[in-house]
């Protein structure tokens, strides 16, 4: 039994690495930059992993890949809609947004995602995971046990790193929203929100009084905060989206 939970937790760990760079090219296309798409520090997607854990405890059995589609369709939608609405309630924040899609619920979810998490659900099942399984079954047992303990003590602490990184990131706007209109202030100047306001801005500005707004941004946000607004493009705050564009526009590169 223990050994069965191991080697999934290896499979977790496989299929969210694979997740990730499979968003990262995605994103880094569309970005035309280098970007670590992933929640955790670490080469992780965990959503991808869940999905692909959990496709495989239901349907390692199922040989359709008509039925195999479908199931993993429906399976990874309600598995995408819940984690954006759990971590839009824990962090009161969204990571992506398919509005700009067809046939999205709420934003959360599309059918385009839909269909190729099924496609994946039956490259996973039939294709991938026989050959997954049978290089974990290679693993000696102690081996295993050792290897992971390591990787799960990491992921833990990883993942406690970024959520309390993440935490209270409001209350973290408010202070930006202060400390930048401070900043502007004693350079007899005003601020206005948003990206294409800040662009403006930035034009009559002085290059030291930008390096100031900068240099006063970069104390207020930590380093969890600073990845997820360069990672996600589609990062939203509800009622503080003019904030998070001036931020991406403040901190990117120097003009």
């Amino acid at each position: 039994m223990i050994i069965a939970l191991e080697h999934y937790f290896l499979w977790f760990l496989f299929y969210s690495f694979v997740g990730w760079v499979y968003e990262s090219i995605l994103v880094s296309c569309q970005e035309r930059r280098l970007v670590n798409r992933g929640f955790l520090n670490g080469p992780l997607c965990p959503i991808y992993g869940t999905g692909a854990v959990l496709g495989i405890a239901v349907l390692g059995n199922l040989h359709n890949p008509i039925i195999i589609f479908l199931i993993s369709m429906v399976g990874a939608t309600i598995l995408e809609y819940t984690t954006s609405w759990v971590m839009e309630e824990l962090f009161h924040a969204r990571w992506w947004d398919y509005s700009n899609f067809r046939f999205n619920v709420q934003g959360r979810v599309c059918l385009l995602g839909a269909v190729i998490f099924g496609i994946a659900g039956v490259v996973i099942v039939l294709g991938a995971q026989p050959y997954v399984a049978q290089f974990t079954d290679l693993i000696p047992v102690p081996m295993l046990h050792t290897l992971v303990t390591v990787l799960a003590l990491v992921t833990i602490i990883d993942l406690a790193v970024t959520v309390a990184g993440m935490l209270e990131f409001e209350q973290v706007l408010d202070s930006v929203t202060q400390t930048v209109q401070d900043v502007a202030a004693r350079a007899g100047d005003t601020w206005q929100w948003g990206s294409s306001a800040v662009s403006d801005k930035m034009r009559e500005l002085s290059r030291d009084t930008i390096e100031r707004l900068r240099w006063a941004v970069n104390g207020v946000i930590n380093a969890q905060q600073k990845r997820m607004l360069k990672s996600f493009p589609k990062f939203q705050v509800p009622d503080r989206q003019d904030i998070i564009d001036s931020l991406r526009e403040l901190m990117g590169p120097r003009r």
